[in-house]
Parts: structure tokens; sequence; C-alpha cells
């Protein structure tokens, strides 16, 4: 079988395109292409399948890839014909046309069935067209210059067939004589009317007078006009928050089913949680942050249903469990301590008493076998931690380093471990079910779910015991200072090794991606600025302000001699104190705080004691002797240096300049020469020097990880965002978040007008305060905020009243951005009768205070929310109205 390839791409001298096909097998065969004039390249490819899968590449003279599409080209040929002619497009994964090809489609479209394709000898052309279409009564006519394209008329154009999710095709007799110009259109089956064509210039063809050869237009996006494409609004709460009327002081996975019931009342078609991976570490209140997860792949037992599961209570507790479930419910706030371990003795219960049945379950077993690349080491991992009363690893007794051949006993009868390993591998089991149950039935709704991916991984995790080479165990991973905290944060994360990762070709994000695909249509990348350099500290850290970027172009001795600063590393990497310093700091208390903690050098400096000389000996220190005033400033003092030293892999030590230099102690005391050149070192390092390296790390990974989903990808790129990220966001269509008062750009805030499609816009999020709390922040602000965004005249009102908060909400709706989608207190915030009493009550989470307890619950149950039949109808108006249904 002959395939004659034609494409047309700008090129410059010392470039030129090859073919890439995928070989059955994963081989991969290149093909060179031969350039002909005014950008026309073609190659002859000799094929020996019905199917094909290729891309294309553009290169150098050296062999270098210089760019190369990230969407593979799919054809099916025919077999009524050995020749083929594919006049092709380069793939451009960032038209969103193109890129939305995504699970919300086939989630919109459930009970889609392939349409077949009659493709006949005497048939000239084949039209092949990308194009996802969210509306079930919407189809793809063609139209054009001749009788058989219907000569431009509306009525006369031809029906394609959906082949597949999003691709349609057709195949026609065309004039041999005639250059073939056409157009796609829309069609509303319910009507019979062609409503719309796409804008733009005619697209062409070639005639085709070869019999035997058939000529294949493979387009690959629909030039949709603003108001025909994929818009949609949802609401965001955590699993944790929901309320029901059947819950036990916590959301569990069933309560999903009633949020998703609100949602198709008021048009809603998005829910968007926040992570929901196990993070059981210590049984306390602190296992309640979302974003520290003991498994990237195990659920987290707080969200089960005991009512829900596959046996029941036995009879003689199920008087006590409605009385703890009733305590718990009431509560305003979340009880983690006592719900969880109320959780654990029910489902310990329900496990010792049917433990027969269920180790016979055929359905658990294959959920064993399916799962048990995690499932395995999680379950041991549980074990060893409940045995060892800690989840670090390093303390347990036996079992330090993860040996699969060592853990595989646990799973035996004969272990003194089987019973809980398989309590554990149950509940993951149930978890599952209940999760699925969830979402299958909200996916018959029509509804979607978007879920959160935590950029991080918990130090003590599955994850860091199976698989220590592939993390940086002797870093902390965390975030420059921001608009939450002067001090930055510090995750205690450990970082990635990228390296590592890629030798297997990223098969640990791939297996992640595929495992939250069995739940999720969208994804949110918590802080996918991981992706481009993460935020570093050395363990002797504990404030992010002592962190630097990784990846990043340090500081090498040589520059500091060629921009004549007199670099001396006691001086500037090391804490500066002086007299001064000490009294500042310190007043009268400064000659018992440098006698316990430092050196006197009786010059008028001092350093640190080789006991307390970096923040976590201090810590650890204040921890056993608690000296509340003086720790927080000693622990400060520690971070009063200007450049942060790296050891590389060949032992040569590079450095980092101190995140706001300029605000430190230290660079108070140095002259105007060196501050001068400081600063120029600071601006360059911050601010132009990191940027080609960050795109180049972020392209060698998120294309892979991104073509390994079949899920709509969303970025949280707030933060100090370089240039890069959003170069490489919208090269690779991942829709960005735009919350108002915390805009990339340096304005005040931003207006959701201006948000382009492919955008994620908010008012507020997870980690900042509610509207309601936002408008007692700054009332200076406020007023500005009121008089000009709002479009109101005189003095704002002290509280934000529902009125306002509509026009907020409404302003976020009705713009061209994809996603619209609030947290539910902003919803509320729009009702006097359905606002929280105490706005204060109503914030998820403050990133300042670490760590912080992780407990809001909404103040009404979900299923009084679908009784509101006046608040319901208004949003549902709001949503129809701003085109997002």
């Amino acid at each position: 079988m002959k395939l004659y390839f034609r494409v047309n791409f700008k090129t410059k001298m010392g470039e030129k395109l090859q073919l890439l096909v995928m070989e059955e097998g994963g081989e991969v065969r290149n093909h060179f292409l031969n350039y002909n004039e005014n950008g026309n390249w073609d190659a002859e490819v000799d094929y020996f399948s019905k199917a094909i899968s290729y891309k294309y590449q553009l290169v150098n003279d050296g062999g270098t890839v210089l760019d190369e599409e990230f969407s593979l080209h799919e054809l099916n040929f025919p077999h009524n014909y050995q020749e083929f002619i594919i006049f092709d497009v380069w793939n451009n994964k960032n038209f969103p046309e193109n890129y939305l090809n995504n699970k919300i489609l086939k989630n919109k479209l459930s009970g889609f069935q392939n349409e077949k394709i009659s493709v006949l000898k005497k048939h000239t052309h084949l039209f092949r067209l990308e194009a996802p279409i969210y509306h079930p009564n919407w189809k793809i006519v063609l139209l054009g210059n001749n009788d058989a394209l219907g000569n431009w008329g509306y009525l006369k154009a031809v029906p394609m067939l959906q082949t597949d999710f999003g691709i349609w095709e057709v195949a026609l007799e065309l004039p041999t004589e005639q250059l073939i110009q056409y157009k796609y259109g829309l069609l509303n089956t319910d009507s019979g009317q062609v409503f719309d064509i796409e804008y733009g210039d005619n697209r062409w063809a070639l005639p085709n007078a070869e019999k035997n050869i058939l000529q294949i237009k493979a387009d690959h996006f629909f030039k949709f006009k603003a108001f025909e494409m994929y818009h949609a609004a949802g609401v965001a709460v955590p699993v944790f928050a929901l309320k029901s009327e059947n819950g036990f002081g916590v959301g569990e996975f069933p309560d999903l089913k009633i949020l998703a019931d609100w949602a198709k009342k008021t048009n809603l078609s998005i829910l968007q949680i926040l992570p929901i991976n196990d993070t059981t570490a210590n049984y306390t209140w602190t296992d309640s942050y979302p974003y520290a997860a003991i498994s990237v792949y195990a659920l987290h037992p707080q969200y089960l249903s005991i009512e829900k599961l596959d046996f029941s209570l036995p009879d003689n507790l199920v008087k006590e469990y409605n009385a703890l479930k009733a305590k718990l419910n009431a509560l305003p706030l979340i009880d983690y301590e006592q719900m969880i371990s109320g959780k654990w003795n029910y489902v310990k219960a329900v496990f010792e008493l049917n433990k027969d049945k269920i180790l016979k379950d055929r359905s658990f077993k294959k959920f064993i076998k399916d799962n048990e690349e995690w499932l395995l080491p999680y379950s041991a991992f549980c074990v060893q931690r409940d045995k060892y009363k800690t989840p670090n690893f390093n303390d347990w007794k036996t079992h330090k380093k993860y040996i699969a051949g060592k853990i595989a006993p646990f799973f035996t009868a004969k272990s003194k471990d089987f019973d809980t390993t398989m309590l554990h591998s149950w509940v993951q089991y149930q978890l599952h079910l209940q999760l699925k149950d969830a979402i299958d039935y909200t996916h018959g709704l029509g509804v979607s779910v978007k879920g959160d991916l935590p950029i991080g991984i918990y130090r003590y995790s599955v994850e860091a015991w199976t698989e220590p080479e592939l993390f940086g165990m002797n870093f902390q991973a965390g975030a420059p200072p921001d608009q939450f905290t002067d001090l930055g944060q510090n995750w205690e994360f450990p970082t990635y090794n990228w390296e590592a990762m890629k030798e297997d070709g990223y098969r640990w994000w791939k297996n992640r991606f595929k495992a939250l695909e069995q739940y999720f249509d969208a994804m949110r990348i918590d802080h996918i600025l991981g992706f481009f350099r993460i935020w570093r500290m050395p363990m002797s850290a504990t404030q992010g302000i002592l962190g630097y970027f990784y990846p990043a172009v340090p500081v090498k001795m040589e520059e500091f001699q060629a921009r004549n600063i007199p670099f001396n590393e006691d001086r500037y990497c090391k804490p500066f104190i002086n007299d001064q310093i000490l009294w500042d700091y310190f007043g009268d208390e400064r000659d018992a705080i440098h006698n316990q903690f430092m050196n006197n050098h009786f010059n008028g400096t001092y350093t640190f004691k080789e006991e307390f000389n970096t923040q976590r000996k201090l810590s650890d220190y204040f921890k056993e002797n608690p000296q509340g005033w003086a720790e927080s400033k000693l622990i400060s003092l520690c971070a009063n240096v200007l450049f942060l030293p790296e050891e590389t892999r060949d032992g040569a030590v590079v450095y980092h300049p101190r995140f706001n230099i300029n605000k430190t102690k230290s660079y108070q005391y140095l002259s105007d020469r060196e501050k001068n050149a400081i600063d120029d070192l600071y601006v360059d390092y911050f601010f132009k020097r990191q940027d080609g390296l960050w795109y180049q790390k972020a392209m060698e990974t998120l294309p892979v990880i991104l073509n390994s989903t079949d899920m709509l990808i969303c970025g949280e790129d707030l933060g100090l965002v370089p240039d890069s990220v959003p170069q490489v966001m919208d090269r690779l269509a991942i829709t960005a978040l735009k919350v108002q008062r915390m805009p990339s750009e340096n304005i005040a805030w931003y207006n959701p007008k201006n948000a382009g499609y492919m955008n994620v816009v908010t008012a507020s999020s997870h980690d900042s305060s509610t509207l309601r709390q936002w408008w007692h922040e700054d009332r200076i602000f406020t007023q500005e905020y009121f008089n000009k965004q709002l479009g109101q005249s005189g003095t704002a009102p002290w509280n934000l009243e529902p009125q306002l908060a509509e026009i907020i909400m409404k302003q976020h709706l009705y713009n061209d951005a994809m996603l619209a989608i609030f947290p539910l207190q902003e919803f509320l915030a729009t009702d006097q009768e359905l606002a929280h009493p105490n706005p204060d009550e109503e914030r998820i989470n403050n990133p300042a205070v670490f760590p912080h307890y992780w407990r809001y619950r909404m103040h009404l149950n979900v299923e009084d929310l679908l009784k509101k039949d006046d608040f319901n109808n208004k949003i549902s108006a709001w949503v129809k109205d701003s085109n997002r249904i």
C-alpha cells in the first residue's frame, strides 16, 4: 500500500521535516520529507496496515529536534484502495477545538455509538475533521463550490458521520477538473437547519482524476465561533466539607450523588473537589491536610460510608453507631480524630464478622489482582505504620527498606499480619466501589468531575518507601514568598528526581494519571510550576525563605569576580549578626540570648554555636525547651543570609541569592557598591537567566504526561510565575487559573471579561479567604473595587451584600473562559437566607498557617439545597443565559 503525504509548513534554512510512523510493537520508523516550494513538503511511504498513527517533527541538519507535534495523527484506510494521497496539517495541540476531545466530551455524549462510513470505489475524496461537539443535537456538515457539495447551499449541505468521539468523516465523488473550495458547518438535528459555518477563508482541495487513488483531506480543527465552543460552570467543594442528613461528621463519597443532583438542578456541569487520597500518618488532626497523601493511589478511609458497605454493622453496634453519628453530624466543624477512630472501629467490626465471606469474594480478589502493583505495598505499609505507631519507615524495626519479596508473605494466610493486610485492602475495595458508584451516577446526569493532583508526595509515604530513588529525599519542596506569606512555604515533601523518572519514560507519572482517570474527567494540577522548577530547601531549613529554585542556572564563583562582588562565604552565606542586629531582635534580652546561643567574636559580631546553627536545630531544641518569644526570632535570624550554597553532583559549590535579599539585615550593612552589584545579579537570577532552562524542563515532562491521559488538564499557575509558564501552557493547551484578586500582571485585580478561552475563572480558591471575608481585609481596596470593578457609586457597604456577590458571580460567568468554577460558599453568599451566619467559619485553608486543621463543613445539608427552588432557579438561569449549559 502506498501513502503519499503532503503537508504545508514554513521552515528556515537548514531545517527539514520528518515523519514518525508508529509501527506495531512500539517501533518508530522515520521518513524524511522532500521540500518542493512555498512551504510544501511531501513523502512517499510503503505501509501495510489499515490504520496508522504518526506525527511530524522539525529537525535541523544535525538531527536535533526543534519542534514536534504532541498529538498523534490517526487514520483508517478503506479496504478498496491501495494508494492514498494525504493532505495534512501540522497539528497544533493548542487549538482548543482539537484538544478538547477528552473525557468531558465522552461524558456529555454518553451512549454515543460510532457511525460507520462507507467508502466506495467511485469516491475521489475522503474528508476527515477533528471537531469535538458537546451538543448531542449538533452535527458537522460540509459545504462547497460544486453540486456534490451543494454549491454553498445550506439546505444541500452534506452531513458528515461521527466515526469516533469528535471525529467526523464523509467520502464523496467530486469533479475531476475543478479546484474544490469548501467549509464545514453546523447542523441542528432537531430543526434540520444549518445554523452556522466556520469563520475564515475557504478551505481547498485539489481535484482527483486518479480512479485508483483516494485523496484524504485530514483537517484537524473546526473553526468555531466563541458561542459554539464548550463552556461550563461548576462548583468547587471538598468532599470532606459535604454535609448530608446521613453523614458521620464528614463528607463521604455517596454524598457526591446528592451534590450532583443539585448541580443538575442548577445547570452546573462540573464538580470540583480537593485531593481524596489517604493521608493517614498519625491518626491525629494533622492528617486532615489533603495534600500530604501517604499513597498517590489509595483513597482516604474518611470518605467511606459505613452504611454503604457490602455488609451491615453487627446488630449490637447499631445503637452506639447511630448515637455517635448524630453527635458528629451535629458539629459545625469536623472532629477529625473522633470521626476517623469511629469509622475504623466500625469497619473493623464489619470485617471481623464477615471475614470468611469477604476473603472468598471473587470481585474482591479481582480488585487485589488488578491493583496489586500499588495495593500490596500500601497495605503492608499500613500494617507497619500501625505496628510501630509511625509512618516513618526509617524508625521501623523491620522492613525499613522495601523489598517486594519480603512484603509478599503479608498476603499469605499463614502470616500473623494477614488479617490486617486484608482489612486495609478491603477498605480500599469498598472505597473504590462507593466512589465509582458516585461517579457513574454523576456521569449519568451529564455532570463531570474535576479532581486535584498534589504536586508533591509525603516524605513518609508508600512511594517514598518503595521507590526512594525517584525522589530527592535529602531536600524539601515548598514555595517562595508570595501573597500568602512573606516567609514562603515549606511543605516538607521530598523533591522529584526527574532524571531517574525520565529513564523509564515517566512510568510513575503515567501510572498515576491512569489511576486518576478511573474517576475524573478533568484534573487540576496543583502548583504546575513544579514541572518547570521546584522551590527546594535543605533539610536544615524549616522556613521556605531559605530555599532556591531547582533546577536553576546558579551563580558560580567566577561570576562574583566578573561582577566585582567581594564574595566571602562566611559573610554572605552565614547569618550576619552584630550588636545592633542583636538589639533590634532581642532588646534587653540580647546578652542572655547570645550567651546561650552564640559565639561572641569580641569585634562586634556573633555566630551561632554549632548546636544551634540551623533553623532545624533551633526548632528541635525548642520542642524540648519551649521559649516562644525567642524561638521565632532566632529562627528568623538564621535566615539573615545573602546567598544559599549548593553542592553539585561533581562536588563543586554554586550559589543562589536569597529571596528578597534586599530586605535582610545583612544586606543593609553592605556598601552601596556591593548593594548595586548584588541587585543586578539578583534581577538577572530571578527574572532573566532561568526561563530557557525551565521551558526546556517543562517541555521534556509535560507532553509525555499529557499524552498519557484523556482528562482535561488545568494548571494552578498562581504565585511567582516566570514567562516560560504561560508559554508552555499555551503551547500544550493547559487551561490556566484566573483568581480575580491574585492577578499575575501588575494590576490591582483581574477583570474576568478579559479572560481568554483557555482559562478557568473563579472568585476565590480553597487557599484564599472567601469573598465575604476578603471584603473586610482592606477597606480602601474594597472601596476602589466597589466603584471601579462593580460599577457602583457611593460608599461600599460594610458587608458584601448578596446583590454585590451576585454581580461578582455574573462577571465571572459572562466571558469567554472555558470554565467558571466557584467555591460553594460564593454561591451561598448571593442569598441572605443561605449565607453562613459567620463568614469567618467558611474559610477552608490559610496557607500561612502550617500545619492547619482542614475541618470546614457546610453549615446546611446538601439535601436542603435541593429544596431551595428560588435559589436554584436563579443559578440555573445565570448559567443558561451565559451559554454555559
